[in-house]
């Protein structure tokens, strides 16, 4: 019987993110993929700065980039046309070190991800695979599936499964027997165009229409792509909404017949809901499959990166030590609370486009002297996990800092935690064998630590902030703490 360090059911975004960032460390990795290649029609159109962090890491921003426009932002439209919200990303690097918002084709990015996977040799992907039988034991997973292509079963062990296998998981059955119904359920139609010329008087950015009559949403997607999502209404007939009849009688304010392709058109029922458990044993879940939200914030596909960049460094680092299931337990706190708060900004965004203008999205929301009121995109910490959690700076993601040497944190670190240090304690010798960044590497190092009111920062391999250390004199009990990394 093959055996692997990590098997992964699913390749798309999440899989593919979470197999690419335990390869890095070197394990072998087995994906196993329903179907025969990738999706190559539209799903997943949005990803912000920290995601690109994320593909940072793995390798594939030089490549994925042009194929990726920078989003310029949402505004939130009335029946009578008012501009009742406005929710701007400007072009201006993050302290990430990108822009806030891109737009991208889904395959575009299933495809580069595929493209660095085949690169590792330990990495195999096996297509046309139904996971039939997963049965978890105490140092392994036995995972049982079918090829169905050559209509063959075959059986494998792995030190770990994680389920990147979508809103229908067969994992998530083994870890959870509950989906926390947050409270939203809507049907929408969903419906991509590809223009066969430009169109200059379409919206340059996204628009959501808060219409009591039929709520929609518009995205201006990469190249000549458009989408067009719009509620519907219990009783309606959904065949009849899916007829080009329909669909061409709605776009008519926007669009003729004749000026664009129809290259998707489906029904989706948003959901907002959160898996129970997130683990058992050895078995994991992650993306859709611990997680389900509305798309009006775009944040569905990055709460899955965002699953697989906590998870995957610390598996690497059982791998390579021992099993921790306390370690691991950490990935559930952390990642659930921070989800939740997309979910449940998503869901009075949803509340807000079906033209219930009294909610409050968020906090972050101010008025200008026209009356026109402005959002911020939130961003939420960890939940209590790893680190000391009375830290106020725990939790946090750590800047993309530039080096003298024209490289950046994210350039030189990809696998370890990395220990920033203020100029008092850069001499320490016992310091030597960590990943160290001091105030010789970066230019304004100074200012940034007092910033966080801290002489010394450890960052984690996903760049959140594992502890920081306030004065010189508690370093040494601090440095005990990252001898645990």
């Amino acid at each position: 019987m093959k055996q692997f360090d990590v098997t992964i059911i699913g390749l798309g975004p999440t899989g593919g993110t979470l197999a690419n960032l335990i390869a890095l460390h070197g394990f072998s990795v087995l994906i196993l993929e329903r179907e025969k290649s990738h999706y190559n029609l539209p799903r997943a159109v949005h990803f912000d700065d920290e995601i690109m962090r994320v593909f940072q890491t793995i390798g594939i921003t030089k490549d994925f980039l042009k194929y990726t426009i920078i989003n310029k932002g949402t505004k939130f439209v009335n029946s009578k046309g008012k501009i009742v919200l406005d929710w701007p990303r400007p072009r201006k690097i993050t302290e990430n070190g990108w822009y806030p918002s891109y737009r991208f084709h889904q395959p575009d990015l299933e495809r580069e991800l595929r493209k660095k996977l085949n690169k590792y040799n330990k990495v195999k992907i096996k297509h046309n695979s139904i996971v039939k039988k997963i049965k978890n034991y105490s140092d392994h997973v036995k995972i049982s599936f079918n090829n169905t292509k050559l209509n063959s079963v075959h059986e494998v062990k792995s030190k770990y499964l994680i389920g990147c296998d979508g809103a229908n998981s067969i994992t998530r059955k083994e870890v959870s027997t509950k989906m926390h119904n947050l409270g939203f359920t809507q049907k929408w139609a969903v419906i991509d165009l590809i223009l066969k010329k430009d169109k200059k008087n379409l919206p340059d950015r996204t628009i959501q229409y808060s219409n009591p009559k039929q709520p929609a949403t518009y995205c201006r997607n990469v190249g000549k792509r458009r989408r067009w999502e719009f509620a519907i209404k219990k009783k309606e007939n959904e065949q009849k909404i899916l007829s080009e009849k329909y669909i061409w009688s709605f776009l008519k304010p926007w669009l003729k017949k004749s000026e664009a392709y129809l290259e998707r058109k489906t029904i989706y029922t948003f959901k907002s809901a959160i898996s129970k458990n997130w683990f058992k044993g050895r078995i994991f879940i992650a993306g859709d499959a611990a997680h389900l939200m509305p798309p009006f914030m775009g944040q569905g596909m990055c709460a899955g990166i965002r699953d697989a960049s906590n998870l995957a460094w610390k598996i690497a680092r059982c791998l390579k030590n021992k099993h921790d299931d306390k370690f691991l337990r950490s990935y559930q706190s952390e990642r659930i609370s921070n989800v939740k708060e997309y979910v449940e900004t998503t869901m009075r965004m949803g509340e807000f486009v079906n033209a219930a203008e009294s909610i409050e999205i968020t906090d972050n929301i101010s008025s200008g002297s026209d009356g026109t009121k402005s959002m911020q995109s939130i961003k939420p910490v960890l939940g209590k996990g790893l680190g000391n959690n009375n830290d106020i700076n725990r939790g946090k993601i750590f800047p993309q800092i530039k080096l003298k040497n024209g490289k950046t944190l994210d350039d030189k670190f990809s696998c370890s935690p990395i220990l920033i240090l203020s100029s008092e304690l850069k001499n320490k010798k016992k310091l030597s064998k960590f990943n160290t960044i001091n105030e010789s590497d970066v230019l304004g190092l100074s200012e940034l630590l007092k910033s966080y009111n801290s002489k010394a920062i450890i960052v984690r391999p996903d760049r959140f902030i594992l502890q920081s250390c306030k004065s010189v004199k508690s370093f040494d009990t601090f440095i005990k703490y990252f001898n645990k990394f």
